[in-house]
């Protein structure tokens, strides 16, 4: 089955040809760089880490561009707010934004351009723009005139009469249209500026990811990727100034991932309910967001409230479970996947194969996954007797599990490890010491040993009623936060 992917422009599922037989470029719009990136900023993040190692997998060579827009009004802003230089501000939410990308274990893009180290390009596609007949100066300011541009909105389907009629646009007598856009600013006194034909200045936003693109790849890419919110005006501006510019198809898929949704509520600052990723990783695990992002589909909107992040702990801890049950097997040598559980997954993975080429479906791959924890669950249990039937399903399953996660970016930690760590968090939420829970399951084993039952099953409901989870087994008993 050959990969589709939905086209953001076309509004439909489009089987995936490259420009290049073997090699895909790819280019996805970064961060603007003025203060930590909220947990929104990095749905893209994830879903297009996923988009590149797919790809991959059907055996293309990816190159994989996200850039930095490091230089802007709220850059520009924030620095004075903050009495730095807006270079040095850029610099510092850059490398806070890199150790944020690392926390998620995500695969490193191949290239980030940054707008700063763009200016020749974005001045010389400017000019090129001028030449063309496709912008004009006016005051040190170069503007974009969308009435050159026939297909202007083509990709967001919004038509330039009705925008017109129903634009909220500041009187500026420097327009020979309202909807012209910025492709160069004139600076203002003590702003920061480059030099260009036009005077000292700066570029508008659109141009700069138009000219990284140029610069990276030339004049064609096969995806562009982004989040919604971009889709008017930003990528339909650099439509207009790429196609403006070379006269050639510009991008040949566009995706878009969908917003995330707080309980209800889009997140803006407005509500007061913005949560960087760095607030959330102190609470939480990256193996959790990462799981909320990709266990639904890249294009519908994600649930951030707080019973999807109790549905995705428990998730989580099935799988998680299930592996180190698997992993606590495997002691000695290697051993050899049992056939009949190998069959299992290998047919699950032909249904995960079809789940991905149709649009990234993840919900569908997730399923699947969640069908071979059970199936694994039901022919394996804690206590059994070591052999090697029950080695070589462990065996089996634990490759498929951990196939699965290199798609994802998931699944590649130790289990026992990372159960260990989940448990210490929910604990914390819950605000209890690991050591009180020890002492309560010693004492329970204890009285288990001695036979007062009474008390065991009183520790027991005292567990319960802590929101711990207590298995016997002959090899003991084991406990862990219930999810």
């Amino acid at each position: 089955m050959a990969l589709k992917i939905h086209n953001s422009q076309s509004k439909q599922l489009e089987e995936f040809v490259p420009l290049d037989p073997k090699h895909v470029k790819m280019y996805v719009c970064g961060p603007t760089v003025y203060n930590y990136l909220h947990v929104g900023n990095f749905r893209g993040v994830v879903v297009f880490n996923l988009v590149r190692n797919w790809l991959e997998y059907l055996g293309y060579k990816v190159s994989y561009a996200l850039n930095f827009t490091d230089v802007d009004d709220k850059i520009i802003n924030r620095a004075h707010e903050m009495n730095m230089e807006p270079g040095a501000l850029a610099e510092q939410y850059i490398a806070e934004y890199k150790k944020d990308f690392a926390s998620l274990g995500l695969r490193p893009h191949d290239f980030n351009p940054k707008v700063t180290e763009s200016m020749d390009e974005i001045t010389e596609m400017v000019q090129t723009l001028v030449k063309n007949g496709k912008a004009y100066e006016t005051q040190g300011d170069v503007l974009y005139s969308i009435e050159s541009f026939k297909d202007y909105g083509k990709l967001s389907g919004r038509q330039t009469d009705e925008l017109q009629a129903g634009a909220r646009v500041d009187v500026d007598e420097k327009k020979r249209n309202p909807l012209d856009f910025a492709l160069w600013k004139a600076a203002k006194p003590g702003e920061i500026s480059w030099p260009s034909p036009w005077g000292p200045g700066r570029p508008g936003w659109h141009i700069e990811c138009s000219a990284m693109i140029q610069k990276i790849y030339g004049d064609q890419i096969d995806i562009h990727g982004g989040g919604m919110d971009l889709i008017f005006p930003h990528h339909e501006n650099e439509i207009a100034q790429s196609e403006g510019c070379t006269g050639k198809h510009f991008v040949k898929y566009w995706m878009h991932n969908n917003m995330l949704n707080f309980g209800g509520q889009k997140m803006s600052k407005s509500l007061g309910n913005i949560v960087t990723m760095r607030e959330f990783l102190e609470t939480n695990s990256a193996e959790l967001y990462k799981w909320m992002i990709l266990s639904v589909h890249y294009r519908t909107m994600s649930d951030f409230s707080d019973a999807a992040i109790d549905r995705a702990v428990s998730g989580l801890a099935r799988v998680y479970s299930a592996m180190s049950l698997a992993e606590s097997y495997l002691t000695g040598e290697v051993k050899m996947a049992d056939q009949a559980f190998q069959k299992i997954t290998d047919d699950a993975w032909v249904k995960i194969e079809a789940a991905l080429n149709d649009d990234f479906g993840t919900p569908e791959a997730f399923a699947t996954l969640f069908e071979v924890v059970r199936q694994f669950n039901s022919q394996v249990r804690r206590g059994m007797k070591t052999n090697p039937a029950i080695q070589g399903k462990a065996v089996a399953f634990i490759n498929f599990v951990h196939k699965f996660g290199a798609l994802m970016s998931m699944f590649q930690e130790p289990a026992h490890d990372f159960l260990i760590k989940l448990d210490d968090l929910l604990l914390k939420k819950m605000n209890i010491e690991r050591n009180l829970v020890d002492s309560i399951v010693n004492e329970r084993t204890q009285a288990r040993l001695t036979k007062d039952f009474a008390k065991s099953d009183e520790l027991r409901k005292k567990l319960n009623d802590m929101g711990i989870a207590v298995s016997d087994t002959t090899e003991g008993s084991f406990w862990e936060v219930a999810k």
